[in-house]
């Protein structure tokens, strides 16, 4: 659902390739190489407001029809108003270091995204409360949060939680609609797909 790109591909994050942010045509090919749709949502980040792949990639996306928005960490320019549906401009003012933009522009721009992908992660129903009830229980640590999640929902004890939760697959949100509605996983599972996944619709 939420997808990087980078200049230079992966290894660029390993390995700095920088020539490859002055090619707008890459971005531009990135973005169809990602097969994006009037449905999707392009965020394009660049602290100077000019990195030419990016703008590239912009261009592209709004020729698509996507949604566009540009997050950069000055006031942004004019000319991009033609391919940008939002801007997000957090201004920091010089860095400590002259141009060393992954200090307070880049504290600035993973503040923005946090925002941004939790804002989004909300409104998609992966949240009640505070708790992630769409919590992937990949590993122990996540399989133990996965039980209080629904100990702290439901008021169950553990070996309740951990019983639900083996009945709904290692799904939490599954294994809440369950206890609190007293359903089989596969009655569960068909309320939630008529609530959108939304468990707030269900449980107030």
């Amino acid at each position: 659902m939420v997808q990087g790109i980078i200049a230079g591909g992966d290894v660029a994050l390993r390995r700095s390739i920088e020539g490859e942010e002055d090619k707008p045509e890459k971005g531009a090919q990135a973005i169809r190489e990602q097969q994006l749709t009037p449905q999707d949502v392009l965020v394009g980040i660049a602290s100077s407001g000019r990195t030419p792949y990016v703008i590239g990639a912009l261009k592209e996306a709004h020729a698509i029809g996507a949604t566009t928005m540009f997050l950069c960490c000055v006031p942004p320019p004019e000319q991009l108003k033609k391919w940008v549906t939002h801007f997000i401009a957090p201004i920091v003012g010089p860095e400590i270091i002259t141009g060393s933009t992954r200090l307070k522009a880049g504290t600035a721009t993973k503040l923005v995204l946090n925002m941004l992908t939790t804002v989004s992660m909300i409104k998609l129903g992966k949240v009640y409360n505070n708790l992630m009830v769409d919590v992937n229980a990949s590993n122990t640590k996540l399989v133990e949060r996965s039980i209080r999640i629904v100990q702290a929902i439901t008021g169950v004890d553990t070996a309740t939680a951990e019983a639900a939760l083996a009945q709904a697959d290692g799904r939490a949100k599954l294994a809440i609609v369950m206890l609190t509605k007293r359903l089989k996983a596969t009655d569960a599972n068909a309320l939630l797909q008529k609530h959108s996944g939304f468990l707030r619709h269900i449980l107030d």
